[in-house]
Parts: C-alpha cells; sequence; structure tokens
C-alpha cells in the first residue's frame, strides 16, 4: 500500500522566487511529523504547496498523496479528498455562521467518500449532534456555532476553531501550519488537547511549529528541521529538544547540513 504522502525533491516558486529546493518526505498515517526551523525557511511555502495554494508554483518534483501525484489537483479537490490545512492567519468570513461553512465542507466530502456509503448529505439534528460532541473536546462555547467564521474571534479562538474543522472533517492528512502561534499556555494546551485527541491510525499529521513548545503536549515520531528551503536534519522527538538548547544557527554552517 502506497504511503499516506510522499514528497520527492520538491522545488517551489514563489514570484518567481525559489523557496523549496529539493524537499524529500514520506508521511504515513498513524504518524506525527513535526517540521520545524527558524523564519524564513520555507515551512509555510510547503503548508501552501500541500494545500494547493496557486500562489506556490512546483517547478520540479513530486507530492504523491496515496500514489498519485496531485500537483494538478485544486485546492477544493484535495480539501475533499482529505488533505486538511490549517492555517496560521485563519481568515474572518463575515456573513457565513460557523455552523453554515462547516455543514457544507462536511457535505462536500462525504459526497467526495461517497462510495463508503456516506454520499447522503448530513442532516442538521445529526450535525448538532456531531459538532456539539466536538466543540464539546475543544472547549468552545455553543455559541460559537451561530457566529460568524472568525470574526472578532481572539487569537486562541480562531486556532480552536480550525482544529473544530479538523474534527468535523476527519481528513486523512493533516498539515498544521504554526498552529501554536499566538497562543497563551492555556489556549496552546486546549488546542495541543484537541489535536492528540484527533490523532490516531487514520490520519497523518504534518505539525509546522517555530518553537519546542507545543511539542511538550503533541509528542511526534519524527522532527525535520527546515533550513534555506532544505530538510537539514531529521530525527526523534528529541531532536526537538536540542534545538530548543541551541537553536538553529550551528544548522546553517554548511558542514552541519546533513549530519
Amino acid at each position: 500500500m502506497a504511503a499516506e504522502l510522499v514528497i520527492k525533491n520538491l522545488h517551489v516558486q514563489v514570484e518567481g522566487k525559489e523557496i523549496l529546493k529539493g524537499i524529500n518526505l514520506t508521511v504515513d498515517k498513524g504518524e506525527i511529523h513535526a517540521v520545524m526551523g527558524p523564519n524564513g525557511s520555507g515551512k509555510s511555502t510547503l503548508a501552501n504547496t500541500l494545500a494547493g495554494n496557486p500562489k506556490y508554483v512546483v517547478t520540479d518534483g513530486e507530492i504523491l498523496y496515496h500514489g498519485e501525484n496531485i500537483a494538478a489537483w485544486k485546492p477544493d479537490e484535495r480539501a475533499r479528498k482529505g488533505i486538511f490545512l490549517a492555517f496560521q492567519y485563519p481568515m474572518a468570513i463575515p456573513g457565513v455562521t460557523v455552523a453554515n461553512f462547516l455543514r457544507t465542507a462536511l457535505n462536500a466530502r462525504r459526497k467526495e467518500t461517497g462510495s463508503n456509503g456516506d454520499a447522503k448529505a448530513i442532516s442538521i439534528p445529526e450535525f448538532r449532534k456531531l459538532m456539539t460532541q466536538k466543540m464539546e473536546l475543544l472547549k468552545l462555547d455553543n455559541t460559537f456555532a451561530t457566529r460568524y467564521l472568525n470574526d472578532g474571534f481572539s487569537g486562541g479562538e480562531k486556532k480552536r476553531v480550525e482544529i473544530l474543522q479538523m474534527a468535523v472533517l476527519n481528513p486523512e492528512l493533516a498539515v498544521l501550519d504554526e498552529t501554536d502561534s499566538g497562543l497563551d499556555i492555556d489556549a496552546l494546551r486546549i488546542v495541543s488537547e484537541g489535536v492528540n485527541a484527533l490523532a490516531g491510525p487514520n490520519v497523518g499529521i504534518v505539525l509546522i511549529t517555530h518553537y519546542q513548545r507545543i511539542l511538550n503536549y503533541i509528542k511526534p515520531h519524527f522532527v525535520h528541521v527546515m533550513v534555506s528551503g532544505k530538510l537539514a536534519l531529521s530525527g526523534g522527538a528529541e531532536l526537538a529538544l536540542q534545538l530548543e538548547e541551541k537553536g538553529y544557527d550551528w544548522l546553517k554552517e554548511p558542514e552541519a547540513v546533513g549530519k
């Protein structure tokens, strides 16, 4: 069986400038991969490329999802087929309630997986029950269901709603782009608990972060360090502690790359 995600020699440009310079990464179901690195190293570029943002142009290499090259897939097709991106900076959508947004997205996902018997749109009572369960998991008040998506939300509320989306949509590959940025310690703990509750044998997770602190709550199977558009180093969870102690500067030295 093909791995969940296989990235081969991925090169990506943004507005004519090469940002990713030959990324190789394999993520399978049940695995949590943390991608760390200094600001400007290409972490968010990787996240946006996986989600299909057209601003990010693949110039070489492959992105294989269940063995199929998804380079030509549009963002909505990737989302329907189970690829989820939690944004670093979630956008507000005034006029669209959280509940309506999520039910519409879930029905699109169910239609895509109709071969499993879920093609029928979810009923309103069934959806309310599902959403209530997931909101309790993330300690979100029920009033959030009727609020406009991210409109007037605090940073912590936005990030919890991102994980709520993940909980409702049940993706097969979840890319979390600096979900910990802007969170105080309580919000970080709640978000992390939500991610841990959703992690399991049926989902592969790529957790992109600048700091080690979220890894105190979410234990990765693998840690990768991105420097200047390349994966400079990979290891186990202990690598994050090494980075916390030493920082990233030592990896910017040419002789350190690949060690």
